[in-house]
């Protein structure tokens, strides 16, 4: 404790003499005990903040982790923000939450202090999937709601998503405006724990009818699903709560061959068969791969466990499972729904769909071609939703994505939804099998038509106190000391979303852009190259997104020129040298 940051000791010590429980103290005093100076320095250094996806940390004793107070104060700031932006009414929130560890007892903490303190609480009677939860937002008229989740994050973490009266994720200036409220809580006093049961009304069965009727109605052609509704479809929720809406959402839409991986079907917070629970990642799918190749499947999809998200796995070329990246399964997912609307007649102009600045150009392109708006907007979900609710009776929104594997078709919710994702996907798969075509096929042909686009994150993870101060000094370096050439391509532009300019290289002109503040880099060069850095908003890490393009004379030629720009990635990996 000697060598600790004085102000470290304080938190610490508030702790050990507070209102907390004896549970708490012993803990704190256990790692103190053994001398765990680094553990209690990311602990206590700061307080938890809301980011791109609201309250998220691992969980245990600490101002600067998730635990029963850290979330108390965060709902005892939002409950007092509420009452002062919903004056004389009846305030109403939505509570759902996944699988994690922790997640429903954190769920009715959170449930008593909101209803502690006056506010009407509708409260999931088990586990739910995130777009559901901003579906009930909606439905409900709640002016607020709260997921407990970490998405897909290791086992070791917990979350809070908060949501503001269209469904959508905090955004600025209320998130900011919370914090200052939960900073104003001096004291774990003031946090009203003590719910009051009259205030909080269980919702169940009736909300998933609800939501899945809902999905079922963003089909755009039930014909290829009715002529193939035996599609070979296996599916994994990854221990989630996909477990108990995919496949109904998909049986509901007419698909009669979903196969589940039954290891993968229990929901267990600690997710016994995986690693990570991130369809991301190719070794969360092993055992989806594996089914899928002995059935001779046609498509397999897997979600994360709070089901916003999906990775899918296509037959290749020698009929092997591939999977996709989340800008492929977009690329996809968007060049379909757009020919699927023109072919369907529902084009009348003032259709768009939205993507995230680090999501694949591609789809600017496919869309420009098609006379479709695409709007870009910061990375996170909640500027997608942000975009949706102001567009509302203006615009028809289509779709919008992320290349982090989040996709909405419709507009029933403000967030990612991998629900109506995977019933579209799953159509769009039914779709190009009855034109003898794989969802392969189909990527190949867009990249034959429109140019073969490469995407590649490299993600660096700096924990704790320390990897904050580094992933700081990065971005001072790129801004201060920004790179001249990179991937043996000039840079001639720099665009930066902290001071909202973007620079000229060879004029020295900087104009402005119209964006919210954030955090991000991203450079552009010669032959349409774009890399972008960014730290996470969720995770210990600093990012960079790295898109090189070109043009893709024939099908048969695709592994060539894949292997060409890797190899173009490969430099720019090495010239950024971090």
């Amino acid at each position: 404790m000697e060598k600790m940051d004085k102000s470290i000791r304080g938190r610490i010590n508030s702790w050990l003499e507070g209102n907390y429980d004896e549970e708490t103290k012993s803990n704190l005093r256990g790692l103190i005990d053994a001398g765990k100076t680094e553990e209690l320095t990311d602990a206590f250094y700061k307080d938890l903040e809301f980011g791109t996806g609201g309250l998220r940390g691992i969980m245990g004793v600490g101002t600067n982790r998730v635990n029963k107070y850290t979330l108390g104060m965060a709902t005892q700031g939002l409950s007092n923000y509420l009452k002062k932006v919903h004056t004389g009414r009846q305030i109403k929130v939505a509570i759902a939450h996944d699988n994690r560890n922790n997640a429903e007892i954190f769920a009715k903490i959170v449930a008593d202090v909101f209803s502690a303190n006056g506010i009407k609480v509708y409260f999931f009677d088990a586990l739910r999937p995130t777009p559901e939860l901003s579906f009930a937002i909606r439905e409900l008229d709640c002016q607020s709601g709260v997921m407990l989740t970490a998405s897909h994050n290791p086992k070791e973490y917990s979350g809070y998503k908060a949501y503001w009266d269209d469904g959508c994720q905090v955004l600025p200036p209320h998130d900011k405006n919370i914090i200052e409220e939960v900073n104003r809580i001096e004291s774990v006093d003031q946090v009203k724990f003590e719910g009051d049961e009259d205030l909080i009304e269980i919702i169940g069965p009736e909300m998933d009818e609800k939501f899945i009727e809902t999905v079922v109605s963003k089909a755009v052609n039930l014909q290829a699903i009715k002529d193939q509704h035996d599609l070979n479809i296996v599916f994994s929720p990854i221990h989630g709560t996909a477990v108990h809406i995919v496949p109904r959402a998909l049986k509901a839409v007419g698909f009669t061959n979903v196969n589940l991986v039954e290891e993968q079907c229990t929901t267990d917070g600690n997710f016994p068969t995986v690693v990570y629970p991130n369809p991301e990642e190719k070794e969360a799918l092993a055992m989806a791969l594996k089914q899928a190749q002995e059935s001779d499947a046609d498509l397999v999809m897997a979600t994360d466990p709070d089901a916003d998200r999906v990775g899918i796995a296509v037959k290749n070329e020698k009929g092997e499972f591939e999977l996709l990246n989340g800008n492929q399964t977009a690329v996809l997912l968007f060049h379909y729904l757009l020919n699927a609307w023109e072919k369907a007649g529902k084009f009348h102009g003032n259709e768009y769909i939205v993507k995230t600045i680090v999501t694949t150009c591609l789809i600017d392109k496919i869309a420009a071609s098609m006379d479709v708006k695409c709007y870009n907007v910061l990375t996170g979900f909640k500027y997608i939703g942000d975009l949706m609710t102001k567009l509302e009776g203006k615009e028809v929104f289509i779709a919008g994505g992320e290349e982090s594997y989040g996709y909405l078709v419709g507009d029933h919710v403000r967030d990612k939804d991998a629900v109506v994702s995977c019933t579209m996907i799953a159509e769009m798969a039914a779709y190009y099998k009855g034109q003898e075509k794989t969802l392969y096929d189909a990527l190949l042909e867009v990249y034959t038509e429109y140019g073969l686009y490469k995407e590649e994150l490299i993600s660096l993870t700096k924990k704790g106190k320390k990897g904050a101060e580094e992933i700081r000094a990065i971005m001072e370096k790129l801004r201060n000391d920004p790179p001249v050439m990179l991937g043996k391509k000039r840079i001639l532009k720099v665009r930066d979303y902290l001071a909202l300019t973007e620079k000229d290289i060879e004029s020295g002109r900087v104009n402005s852009i119209d964006f919210p503040a954030s955090n991000v880099l991203q450079f552009f060069t010669e032959g349409d190259y774009i890399i972008s850095a960014r730290p996470s908003g969720t995770e210990p890490k600093i990012k960079f997104y790295i898109s090189v393009n070109g043009e893709l004379a024939s099908p048969a030629a695709y592994r060539e020129k894949e292997k060409e720009l890797d190899e173009i990635i490969a430099t720019i990996s090495k010239d950024l040298d971090f």
